[in-house]
């Protein structure tokens, strides 16, 4: 087996990420990867945007103002991405790592609980609508899209963020679901790159990688 089959790149995209391009390449990635070719998970920022999934309906969206929409391909209705939230997006080889889709959401979930819970936050996640809830408001939004048995998208979670845009949309498709953050929450001070520290680390426990590489920008050879 190769020692790729067990290995990650972590990929801390600094600044503001615009959501085509980086979809643009997630896609690439996916399309293009090996099987030798590692896993990566890249962490970032997106501007502001709404993101509106494959099943996503129009009447799931209000007056989104200066926003813009933009369709994906990944599960889910529809969403809102912008500064101060962590996006993680999980390019795995599921087949590989013997993965099904729903442990891996089942992952995501735990790893964000357990990030929360070091911030004295009690959170859950819901069967009958995927992302993780403190009470009844939303905290982390998760979609993927699985492409050649390997997924691709991931996990939203607000840090500390202008959260109005989420009254312009029905979040993920709820109406008057209502929408919270780590730093309107937690007694302690809020740190964007620890807490991105901090999750990755709750992630690569989980999934079991072996060997972590760090890099500041995805690899642009895919093999």
């Amino acid at each position: 087996m190769s020692k790729d089959n067990n290995s990650l790149r972590a990929i801390r995209m600094h600044g503001l990420s615009d959501y085509l391009t980086t979809h643009t390449a997630m896609s690439q990635f996916t399309d293009t990867r090996t099987i030798t070719t590692p896993d990566e998970i890249w962490l970032l920022e997106h501007p502001a945007i709404f993101t509106q999934g494959r099943a996503g309906k129009e009447e799931h969206l209000h007056d989104t103002g200066d926003i813009p929409v933009v369709r994906t391909d990944r599960g889910g209705q529809v969403t809102y991405h912008g500064p101060g939230q962590l996006v993680v997006y999980l390019l795995v080889d599921l087949k590989r790592r013997k993965l099904g889709v729903r442990h891996l959401v089942n992952i995501m979930e735990q790893a964000i609980i357990n990030l929360l819970d070091n911030y004295g936050i009690s959170a859950a996640a819901r069967s009958d609508a995927p992302g993780v809830y403190v009470d009844d408001r939303k905290i982390a939004a998760l979609g993927l899209r699985v492409r050649r048995g390997c997924s691709y998208h991931g996990l939203s979670l607000n840090i500390d963020m202008d959260l109005k845009p989420f009254l312009y949309i029905n979040p993920c498709g709820y109406p008057d679901l209502e929408v919270t953050q780590i730093s309107d929450l937690s007694a302690t001070e809020v740190a964007f790159e620890i807490i991105t520290r901090q999750l990755l680390a709750h992630l690569t426990e989980m999934l079991g990688y072996a060997t972590i590489a760090f890099s500041d920008s995805p690899d642009t050879t895919y093999s």
